[in-house]
């Protein structure tokens, strides 16, 4: 596992296992693993079953017709969204109070390439991290797409680290769990993705060349606020976990 931490002047890649014992200056601080990537951070939308029904049902769905998609529905976050774990999500960027929270594994790409088949997908893996989609619901039904309800600053956490691909020789067998000021939210094991790793590498490479340090976020299983009757939003104070096997916890409040 690599992750950075540093201060304005340092940057320093360690491992995981040695995060608690190593060194740390003064006003050193954890940062998002890749807090800018070479283009916007690559997002898919309903890309769990679940997801995708109460997703559907919910009025936020922007008219899609299909409930669960026949493609991968890729959207983008710019990287003026990223924050580290430990960062403040911003709930002013969202005036509209439809803050809502998404956990997904997120990948990121190590050997760039165009035209990439499934069968070659998982060497362009560097790694695996995690991502929390914050989205402003209401702006996103406003629009009708999903950029502006999704790409506001703060929005985008990442981290706390990078699981390295050799570390996961089968990325279908990581599961993710979000809680939501301690009560469990999301739980889902990452073989549910409608559309795996190495379709999402096939299908995003197909059209535009992947860099090395483009990130990809896989999508969000069941249990957003959204999916609530009524729906249930996030406010000042709210803290949100997610957690990836292996990877650790990504960690922010809205402030």
């Amino acid at each position: 596992m690599l992750t950075v931490i540093g201060n304005a002047d340092i940057w320093l890649p360690i491992a995981q296992g040695e995060l608690a014992s190593a060194p740390i200056a003064v006003g050193a601080k954890l940062h998002a693993p890749i807090p800018r990537p070479p283009k916007n951070v690559f997002c898919v939308g309903k890309n769990y079953h679940e997801h995708a029904k109460e997703f559907a049902g919910s009025g936020f769905d922007g008219g899609a017709a299909n409930v669960v998609p026949p493609f991968p529905v890729v959207f983008s976050k710019p990287h003026t969204s990223i924050i580290a774990t430990g960062e403040d999500i911003l709930a002013d960027m969202d005036p509209t109070g439809g803050l809502d929270f998404e956990g997904e594994l997120a990948f990121v790409i190590g050997k760039g390439g165009r035209g990439i088949s499934k069968a070659q997908a998982l060497d362009h893996v560097f790694g695996y991290t995690i991502v929390n989609d914050v989205t402003a619901r209401h702006l996103q039904k406003r629009h009708s797409q999903w950029v502006l309800g999704k790409g506001l600053d703060t929005f985008c956490p990442m981290g706390p680290a990078i699981l390295t691909a050799d570390e996961v020789p089968d990325p279908a067998k990581l599961e993710l769990t979000t809680w939501v000021n301690g009560t469990q939210r999301q739980h889902a094991p990452v073989s549910d993705l409608i559309f795996d790793i190495p379709t999402l590498i096939e299908a995003i490479s197909a059209a535009i060349t992947l860099e090395p340090g483009d990130v990809i976020a896989t999508g969000t299983p069941a249990g957003v606020g959204i999916g609530l009757n009524p729906p249930v939003f996030m406010h000042r104070g709210d803290v949100v976990r997610i957690s990836v096997t292996g990877i650790g916890v990504l960690e922010n409040t809205v402030r």
